[in-house]
């Protein structure tokens, strides 16, 4: 298979353990050694570009791409900060992360670039280039893993990776980043005493790495909702990863498939894994799913402001410039899956907003009565809330991660961490904290104190709620020393008569290049 654009193929896993603890567990350092190993393969290979899928870089409003040509920082992962930092510096492939989203758009896929100092690749992406091009010898292209996308989507995401493949003549390596079971402990375990997190987990990773290792992946991805049905855990291989990659990858099952390594990471299953493109095939498809080349918006969809149905596109094949909509006509759909129910207890409520292109463009509601319930969008949705719901705010700031704004539990709102980037262009008042080369700038902490502050007010609105409300604060400053006098003095103001309880911690550094960052827990009205 000479000609085929894609090399071969990697799954791996998005922990950040073979990178940065690999010697505190036998079966880390396996994943590690299989990861180096694949270094090499890369590096003896004729490959052009790596192509990262990583579920943990999630775009709700269509699927973006990082352009940025050297995108540097230095990452912290949200559940195992205490391995420690990971600094980075990537070279990314910026013709073809723009030769994808054209590729991705003429499919009628919603597709966007991300080109920006400071945004915060996730931490996916991290370990695989890290451990896998560690020299950058070989330039990358990442691409988002949409929350909402469907199986044909996720395909025709897939597709338009050939095609922009293809069109530049180039040759890759593809790197799907994802867990196989993702149910991780919710409590500290010693590194020795790591495993799987159950019996059925660990049932079904079997299963799924003998279709691996059979080089099965088109039945895999054809039978992966039945598997996911069984495991009921979010990102396991059972849902996108293995669309992505099986579209990416030619959607056959002629591969020599090689499980490299297979170990617990704190609960889960993580797994290296190659799949190389050969001239024998293990046989027929177990069955055989619609075969997608154009995104006709086929999810359940609403129009985020009229709340009519829309399909974007609707032709077979490539979209004309003709037959593609405009710019202003364009709903990005949303796609109503009992999974999120299953992870939230309720409904998500999500809706439009510009920055990052990160927030939704429509409500979604849980099944009620066994039936999948849809919420029109209207400009008020950011107060709508449903008993212990997860809430996405219209007006704020979007999320730098795959976690809602706020979330309602019994009588109690529980607010995610919060920073003091505008929610109307992203900007930081009272400016950064470094410029794009890392040196340290002037900035003002009582300005950015209260882009916070108004920031959480904008979240608890949408909640219903307001300042007052709040029983608890959590505050994060980069600098303790410099700050804290003037982040008290704004503090004070707003917070004197509502008498919170408080804790303020010095940290070494947050996602984003902000001075303060603030977490609270608010009684739900």
């Amino acid at each position: 298979m000479s000609d085929d654009p894609v090399l071969f193929g990697l799954y791996v896993p998005p922990h950040p353990h073979p990178l940065l603890a690999p010697d505190q567990n036998k079966g880390w350092g396996e994943l590690r050694a299989a990861y180096d190993e694949c270094r090499r393969r890369i590096e003896e290979s004729e490959a052009d570009i790596i192509i990262v899928y990583s579920t943990t870089w999630p775009s709700i409003v269509g699927h973006q791409f990082q352009v940025q040509p050297e995108p540097e920082w230095v990452h912290v992962d949200d559940d195992f900060h205490f391995l420690g930092s990971m600094p980075y510096k990537f070279k990314m492939d910026v013709e073809f992360g723009n030769a994808y989203r054209d590729a991705a758009e003429s499919r009628g896929l919603h597709a966007r670039t991300v080109a920006y100092h400071g945004f915060p690749i996730d931490t996916g992406s991290v370990v695989a280039l890290s451990l896998l091009n560690p020299d950058n010898r070989i330039p990358a292209c990442i691409v988002s893993s949409n929350m909402y996308s469907n199986r044909s989507e996720t395909i025709v995401l897939g597709k338009a990776a050939r095609d922009a493949l293809k069109a530049q003549g180039k040759k890759a390596v593809i790197v799907a980043v994802s867990s196989l079971s993702n149910r991780m402990f919710t409590k500290h375990v010693d590194p020795v005493d790591d495993r799987i997190h159950s019996a059925k987990d660990e049932d079904w990773n079997q299963k799924i790495l003998e279709f691996f290792e059979d080089g099965r992946l088109e039945d895999l991805s054809q039978l992966s909702r039945d598997i996911h049905g069984q495991i009921r855990v979010q990102k396991v291989v059972a849902y996108k990863p293995a669309w992505w990659m099986a579209a990416t990858m030619g959607q056959h099952n002629n591969y020599d498939g090689e499980v490299m390594a297979y170990a617990a990471l704190h609960g889960s299953g993580g797994a290296v894994i190659q799949l190389t493109p050969s001239e024998g095939s293990f046989g027929d498809k177990e069955f055989d799913e619609d075969d997608v080349e154009t995104y006709r918006g086929d999810r359940n969809v609403l129009d985020a402001n009229a709340g009519d149905m829309q399909a974007p596109g609707g032709v077979d094949g490539p979209l004309d410039e003709a037959e593609r909509p405009a710019d202003d006509e364009w709903r990005n759909p949303v796609e109503v899956i009992d999974d999120l129910y299953d992870e939230y207890g309720s409904s998500v409520i999500s809706h439009a907003t510009g920055a990052l292109g990160a927030a939704a463009g429509a409500a979604i509601a849980g099944p009620v009565g066994g039936v999948a319930a849809s919420i029109v969008a209207k400009k008020t949705v950011g107060k709508m809330m449903s008993k212990d719901g997860a809430i996405i705010a219209e007006d704020a700031p979007s999320a730098v991660g795959a976690y809602p704004h706020a979330r309602r539990m019994g009588n109690m709102l529980f607010i995610s961490g919060v920073g003091p980037r505008s929610p109307v262009d992203n900007t930081i008042p009272g400016g950064p904290i470094e410029d794009e080369d890392g040196n340290p700038l002037d900035y003002d902490i009582e300005a950015q104190t209260e882009a916070c502050i108004e920031n959480i007010r904008i979240i608890l609105q949408a909640c219903e709620a307001d300042l007052s409300n709040i029983v608890d604060v959590t505050t994060f400053l980069v600098d303790m020393k410099r700050d804290f006098s003037g982040y008290n003095k704004v503090y004070a103001k707003h917070f004197e008569e509502i008498q919170a309880t408080r804790t303020t911690l010095a940290i070494q550094a947050l996602p984003t290049p902000i001075a303060v960052e603030m977490k609270v827990i608010a009684k739900a009205p």
